[in-house]
């Protein structure tokens, strides 16, 4: 998967309207849609979309869309 495919991916996922505003780059904390919910959402979209198991300790670590992108990466 591509950085933009995981981008529009994630906007999905966490309900980001306006996701061409995204970058790899975009601090995702700081969007207005991000809540702890978010991270419930986000461990799902891993578990399901990339068969990973990740927990709210590998979100904690990652800062933008490319951290949490590589995260997806990782063998």
């Amino acid at each position: 998967m591509e950085i933009k495919d995981f981008i529009e991916k994630f906007a999905e996922t966490i309900e980001v309207e306006n996701f061409s505003t995204l970058t790899a780059e975009t601090k995702f904390r700081e969007l207005d849609e991000w809540s702890s919910l978010s991270v419930m959402l986000l461990i799902a979209f891993y578990d399901e979309e990339f068969e990973r198991e990740i927990g709210d300790r590998d979100i904690k670590v990652c800062t933008t869309i490319n951290d949490l992108y590589l995260l997806a990466m990782a063998k």
